[in-house]
């Protein structure tokens, strides 16, 4: 390499290298958007490469007990006099986040102590007041858990740390609005934290926050300013006797089960820099990811789980390549009135490749098949190269929609060729129901589901303009795209077949219990599972718990290694089944590997009982209508890696045998 760069002219090397610097240059100063590092500098610094000023955004509460999150306006806390809500992508509203102003404002690296925020009076005599104060006491109390705000800073989580079991430290990003001691005495979830939390029938609001942030000084590097790489805070309890000379040293802030007299509630805050220039810019967040519970992987327990499907797989793999070279050996070797009188899958040739019945449906879940495995693909393969990170609020979601809508092309032109390939002649219904029929079970479920959300106040409920705004995307581009695909798909002739299909129907033997087709589909399922469900803990956790994924890396492998499972418990139950003269393995292909979404709805079940604290009707219906989307996304992504893996080796196989 170096003997080419010599080589070259002295003209050419010198703007090759002009050329290079730029690019290095270029490459030095990309960052996703939303995503550059911003800053900071000490007011009354001159300059335009920093700010001094520091603003606290505040996220939608939620609890662990309920899939119903809230906006923070929804309470009465004090407010932002200039709300000014930052622009949220699709994702984001999707997953209900809903991101707005605080007045937490302050001036970079000045700590201040014990700063009043706003004072919230409620009126006994004021009906209104009553149901704010009521509201604020139902979000302290939950049956289980609080509910927790989040604050977000520089677009870092404000995490509340502490000490669970083992001295582990854990860091959540979010803290109690308050708590409640029961009438038996019995202090509930955050209220263990003070012991002067001790009054029977009381609530306890944390209406004081000590925030300490952690900075990055540039001067050590050579840029100017400094970067946030932490912030975290501590809730507090704090009853402020006068609220225009503030102390923080009072007893704690107690709100009555009765609503008896005049309440006056004090916010304040306060706030201290800490540098520390050990932690880089990049990596600010890796005390959050580590620390976030369930997350600490056992990591011994799921390579363990890996190398067993990688040692299933290569057995399977090696078993099928010896028995079929010896049964494509002995097919080629014997005469055709012997092998008439043998039985086995060559037996089948003249049927195997007869056209399902219901081909119309099957090509259409293929159709939505390919769809939803290109958009996985790709979204898992940008997530791992950084892309899709926790940082980037929202990205995960709304890379999946646009690339859904974008792949309308190949998903028409796979059902159709297909459909073509079956015989099929209603062309218009088939393209038709590719571009509704699982999208619109999908969009039917969600728009339930919203209903409910609605009804029940949540800020998890989509806006209506963005509801809208997804119908523009589904029949504006997706259906275009996907007449288009279908075009070109009717265009091209049917898939040629390597032997022909006989006019009249084989008749099939008698099948065991094992080659009849409901007890293969139910085994079909539980290696590909087997090789999923420890991840699948996680994933529900991130989604139900509230808790951050990040281990794309590692997810991104357990998908490839579910391709090649699926792929080969089906490959194997097909030749089993066409062993024993059994030739309808189109739809079989497709249920075989499609069942392991049963086990994955089985698995919910078993997750929402056994590690879930969700209560109310309300959220448990919420529960099983979004797993129901999962289950139905899951169903149609591994069936058709079952059907295409079935597909190919079908057409290998006969095209190696000499058929007269």
């Amino acid at each position: 390499t170096c003997n080419g760069w010599l080589a070259l002219k002295p003209k050419r090397w010198s703007r090759l290298l002009v050329l290079s610097f730029i690019a290095l240059r270029s490459c030095a100063a990309f960052y996703l958007p939303g995503l550059a590092p911003v800053s900071f500098c000490e007011e009354g610094t001159s300059g335009d490469e920093c700010q001094s000023t520091i603003q606290l955004f505040v996220n939608r509460l939620d609890s662990v007990e309920s899939v119903l999150p809230y906006e923070y306006d929804v309470f009465d806390f004090c407010q932002d006099a200039e709300e000014k809500r930052p622009s949220e992508n699709l994702g984001q509203v999707l997953f209900g986040e809903r991101i707005e102003t605080s007045p937490y404002k302050f001036n970079f690296n000045k700590n201040l102590t014990c700063e009043k925020v706003c004072t919230r009076t409620y009126d006994i005599s004021a009906k209104d007041d009553k149901k704010k104060l009521d509201f604020l006491k139902s979000g302290m109390q939950g049956s289980k858990c609080p509910l927790t705000p989040k604050l977000i800073i520089d677009n870092m989580p404000v995490t509340w740390c502490y000490n669970v079991e083992d001295n582990q430290k854990y860091c959540n990003p979010g803290f109690p609005i308050g708590c409640l001691v029961t009438p038996d005495g019995h202090p509930k979830d955050a209220c263990v934290i003070n012991s002067a939390f001790n009054k029977k029938n009381m609530y306890y609001l944390f209406n004081h926050v000590d925030i300490m942030i952690t900075y990055h000084s540039g001067a050590t590097e050579g840029w100017k300013g400094a970067r946030l790489v932490g912030a975290t805070l501590e809730p507090k309890s704090i009853k402020h006797e006068d609220e225009n000379k503030l102390t923080c040293d009072g007893p704690p802030m107690e709100i009555p089960n009765e609503f008896t007299s005049n309440t006056k509630v004090t916010y304040s805050y306060s706030v201290k820099f800490v540098e520390n220039n050990s932690i880089k810019w990049a990596s600010r967040w890796d005390y959050i990811l580590v620390s976030m519970p369930h997350t600490n992987i056992q990591w011994f327990s799921i390579m363990n789980s890996l190398v067993i499907v990688l040692f299933l797989s290569g057995m399977v793999a090696m078993i099928m390549l010896r028995t079929l070279h010896k049964d494509i050996a002995r097919y080629n070797q014997v005469d055709q009135e012997e092998a008439q009188e043998e039985s086995g899958w060559k037996q089948v040739h003249g049927d195997v490749f007869r056209p399902p019945r219901k081909g119309m449906l099957l090509s259409v879940f293929l159709g939505q098949g390919t769809q939803i495995f290109i958009m996985t693909f790709t979204t898992l393969f940008l997530a791992c190269l950084g892309f899709l990170s926790p940082a980037n609020r929202g990205a995960l979601m709304t890379c999946a929609v646009v690339l859904w809508v974008l792949l309308g092309t190949p998903a028409g032109y796979v059902s159709a060729r297909l459909y073509k390939t079956f015989g099929g002649e209603k062309w218009k219904t088939n393209v038709l129901l590719t571009a509704l029929l699982c999208p619109g079970i999908v969009f039917a479920d969600f728009f339930l589901m919203n209903l409910i959300l609605w009804v029940e106040g949540s800020s998890a409920a989509i806006p209506f303009g963005t509801l809208v705004a997804i119908l523009a995307l589904w029949f504006g581009i997706s259906m275009p795209l996907t007449f288009i695909g279908a075009y070109f798909g009717f265009k091209k002739p049917s898939l040629e077949q390597p032997v022909r299909t006989n006019q009249i129907p084989r008749q099939i033997p008698e099948q065991s219990f094992f080659t009849k087709p409901i007890p293969g589909i139910i085994m079909g399922g539980i290696l590909p599972f087997g090789c999923i469900f420890i991840q699948l803990f996680f994933i529900l956790n991130s989604i139900w718990s509230h808790q951050m994924y990040y281990m794309f890396g590692f997810l991104f492998l357990v998908f490839i290694i579910l391709l090649i499972t699926c792929s080969e418990a089906t490959i194997l139950l097909c030749y089993f089944h066409l062993c024993a003269e059994d030739y309808h393995w189109w739809w079989r292909s497709f249920l075989t590997s499609g069942f392991t979404a049963v086990y994955l709805f089985i698995y919910a079940v078993h997750y929402f009982f056994s590690k879930l604290q969700i209560v109310g009707a309300a959220s448990t219906i919420l529960y099983f209508g979004y797993t129901m989307i999962m289950v139905l996304i899951f169903f149609l992504f591994t069936g058709t890696i079952g059907f295409f893996a079935c597909f190919w080796f079908v057409n290998k196989i006969y095209s190696v045998v000499k058929v007269d």
